[in-house]
């Protein structure tokens, strides 16, 4: 008898897919830094793509050493605001909130967000320091200073103190607690860096689509795209394997190791000539990175210090020769 194969089709790996909480994506784990505390995340806005002539700096790669063409997508990141401090203790049921302290001083649009006035402001030097074990910042991003977003309302989100002991990150939280952090007080160029974002969003799709399962024959004159049979008699309900109908998009994605190449106050050097597709002109800082980025133009995107980069190729700076500016309008 002929054996029959028929191989699933459609990872379940990122089930179940459904629309993410929200725009800004969250990141559940950190890296160990090294000796000296740092901010290991930062937050930016994605404005679209374009290509550069550099080095080739992978050593293990064909084109090693040579001048090549190579996508790069660019991030408009203005400063954050620093607004919180937030310390965690070790529990048997994983971390714990303990403590935190608000800013006196943030701007106006964070204090109609989060009602100050409920919170409990102060210094750092307030929190219990035999309580601590883990330091994290309350920081929000400024899209009230990119004109290209229609969004002006900003995104709060955690980012950790890593590297040396509980004291210095304390102490960094201190010294930044209601200032403004620049992305190279974060990153340098040539580092590596984790980017999670929320994609596209496509709706309501198919089966097919959605998990890539294959068409019916041409025989089938009701349904060729639906995914037939939907499973046994018993149990009596659809198991979550079977491929339905149901959102695409709007999931939020990681992408691992993404290196950066430039880092730039001057706009000018990456505008092209009538603005960026569906975005318009960068008006603040930017840096390129290395490759393409999940999710569309305007959409918020959180960056961390790399999680799993261990291949050791340490770059200082790449060579950058040419950064393309012509025109993104079709014409």
């Amino acid at each position: 008898m002929v054996k029959t194969h028929h191989p699933k089709r459609g990872s379940h790996g990122y089930s179940p897919r459904k629309r993410a909480p929200q725009t800004l994506a969250r990141f559940r784990s950190w890296p160990d830094d090294g000796p000296e505390p740092v901010v290991q995340g930062f937050t930016g806005f994605k404005v679209g793509m374009t290509h550069v002539m550099m080095v080739d700096y992978r050593p293990t790669s064909t084109t090693a050493n040579q001048e090549v063409r190579e996508a790069v997508t660019v991030l408009e990141t203005p400063p954050m605001g620093v607004a919180g401090v937030r310390t965690y203790r070790n529990t048997p049921y994983g971390l714990k909130a303990e403590d935190e302290v608000w800013s006196t001083t943030v701007d106006r649009e964070v204090n109609e967000r989060v009602h100050l006035s409920e919170k409990k402001t102060g210094d750092v030097d307030d929190l219990d320091r035999d309580r601590v074990d883990e330091v994290r910042i309350l920081a929000h991003n400024k899209p009230y200073e990119v004109p290209g977003l229609p969004r002006k309302i900003p995104d709060i989100t955690e980012l950790r103190i890593g590297g040396g002991n509980i004291d210095g990150r304390l102490d960094l939280a201190a010294d930044i607690l209601g200032t403004d952090l620049e992305i190279t007080d974060v990153a340098d160029v040539g580092q590596m860096m984790d980017v999670a974002a929320v994609t596209k969003g496509k709706g309501l799709q198919g089966s097919v689509k959605r998990w890539g399962v294959k068409l019916q024959s041409h025989k089938n004159s009701k349904n060729r795209r639906d995914a037939s049979p939907l499973g046994p008699f018993q149990p009596r309900f659809i198991r979550p394997q079977v491929p339905m109908p149901g959102q695409v998009g709007f999931h939020q994605r990681t992408e691992l190791n993404k290196r950066i190449l430039k880092i730039s106050e001057d706009p000018e050097e990456i505008n092209p000539e009538g603005g960026f597709l569906r975005y318009g002109n960068v008006d603040n800082t930017f840096a390129l990175l290395h490759g393409t980025l999940p999710g569309p133009s305007k959409r918020a995107l959180a960056l961390r210090h790399a999680l799993r980069y261990d291949a050791g190729v340490e770059v200082q700076e790449p060579q950058i020769t040419y950064i393309s500016t012509a025109s993104k309008q079709g014409a």
